[in-house]
């Protein structure tokens, strides 16, 4: 069983805009910020907000229940024009990596100039090196907005320790 990690409200903002004062000091241009559904939305607005650029979002699912993996499906796609932009693809963390590298080869078919990713977390086996992010773990991060997901696992497994 993994070692969980709950992250609280306050510590999620303080790292959501720590990911975002990362990408602003690196002095790379971008001109949209694509948020991967669902995580990766509000980290991603608050990349946008910060850098003073376009917000668009993308549905992708890789889960087919409470952590079982199933394949990677796009669902919807960006509405913006990527076509020559610099894209910045944020998530709220990278673990098997393949959601990650779908959205991007999915986002260069429209011939973007570039494509970067960034995210808060990433898992030291993954296959996506995201190149703006926080921090390197092994553990199950837990956010805020997912409390009841660990619950629902902890009473289908009856393991106490997962509980929030």
């Amino acid at each position: 069983m993994p070692r969980f990690r709950y992250i609280s409200w306050a510590e999620y903002g303080s790292l959501t805009e720590a990911l975002a004062e990362k990408i602003r000091s690196s002095k790379r241009s971008f001109d949209i910020v694509v948020g991967i559904a669902r995580g990766g939305i509000p980290v991603a607005m608050v990349v946008s907000d910060r850098l003073g650029i376009k917000f668009d979002t993308i549905t992708v699912k890789s889960y087919s229940g409470i952590a079982k993996r199933g394949s990677v499906r796009i669902l919807t796609k960006v509405t913006e024009v990527i076509r020559g932009k610099r894209v910045l693809v944020v998530d709220d963390l990278v673990d098997q990596g393949d959601t990650m590298n779908s959205v991007q080869a999915m986002l260069r078919k429209h011939k973007t100039k570039t494509v970067q990713t960034a995210v808060l977390f990433k898992k030291p086996w993954s296959k996506a090196q995201p190149d703006y992010f926080l921090e390197t773990t092994e553990e199950w991060i837990v956010f805020p907005f997912e409390l009841n997901e660990v619950n629902t696992l902890r009473k289908a497994r009856n393991d106490d320790s997962l509980e929030c």
